[in-house]
């Protein structure tokens, strides 16, 4: 128990030394085998001389994330103001387009910069959709954390509720912000019906929170979709989600991104 102990403290001290916001670079042998043309002989090779559309993509499967158009014209707007890596965005993307055929709000819970955000402002808004797209942040960091959570009181507080508004603004989607803690803050958010729910809050109770609040306001079809449920340093708020489907029809289906999502059954 002592090694594990010591342990446990060596990478909470080498942890601790890095900004809480940074994003570890990933990929880089992947990179060099694109430079080198690997995955182009590969996917040539395995496609047995068939046509292979946006055969650049294959790497070795389809990763429209690294090049597809439509997605790209998109990540190229939020990418300054996002930890949120391509591939979740563009699961991201799929989720609110699809959420678009249904009736009912959108929402973020946990907001940071704001970059998920603009991009949920931008689909909306390019197909003239005026329903509402509800932000859910502090923007003031994380509250109070929990025992055994990798995130202090405080963490995530480079960021402000104008800074925001101001990346949202000139898409004249139909933003409405809820400042403050959550669940404080669903109290008065009048919000009746839900088509998307992204839960991107990091803490056990803040993801319980979110779910309770935002489940039966899902609409059937509905997606309610969690960032952070595979990442290391969120163990607890995956322990939140299967705690909180544990008894519901629904079960969160995992990702290889990290994400995980439900979707409301009728």
């Amino acid at each position: 128990m002592g090694d594990i102990a010591v342990e446990k403290s060596f990478f909470y001290h080498l942890r601790s030394l890095l900004p809480v916001e940074i994003s570890v670079p990933q990929g880089l042998m992947k990179n060099v085998l694109v430079s080198v043309g690997y995955f182009r002989f590969r996917t040539r090779l395995a496609a047995k001389g068939a046509e292979v559309p946006d055969l650049d993509l294959y790497r070795p499967l389809y990763v429209p994330w690294e090049g597809q158009p439509e997605f790209k014209q998109y990540y190229d707007l939020i990418r300054p103001h996002t930890l949120v890596s391509p591939d979740r965005c563009w699961i991201l993307l799929r989720f609110l387009q699809h959420a678009r055929q249904l009736p009912g709000d959108f929402a973020e819970f946990g907001v940071f910069r704001g970059g998920t955000a603009l991009l949920a402002s931008h689909v909306l808004r390019q197909a003239d959709d005026r329903r509402a797209l509800h932000l859910f942040d502090s923007f003031a960091g994380m509250p109070q954390t929990s025992p055994g959570e990798a995130f202090e009181k405080g963490d995530f507080s480079a960021t402000s509720e104008a800074t925001v508004r101001s990346l949202v603004a000139p898409t004249g989607a139909n933003v409405v912000f809820h400042p403050g803690y959550i669940p404080d803050t669903f109290a008065d958010a009048g919000i009746n019906r839900l088509a998307y729910a992204h839960v991107d809050v990091d803490l056990y109770q803040s993801v319980l929170d979110c779910v309770e609040y935002v489940y039966p306001k899902l609409v059937p079809g509905g997606i309610l979709i969690f960032d952070d449920y595979g990442f290391p340093c969120c163990s607890r708020a995956r322990e939140a989600v299967d705690q909180a489907f544990s008894s519901r029809q629904e079960k969160p289906i995992y990702l290889p991104t990290g994400q995980a999502f439900v979707m409301k059954l009728a």
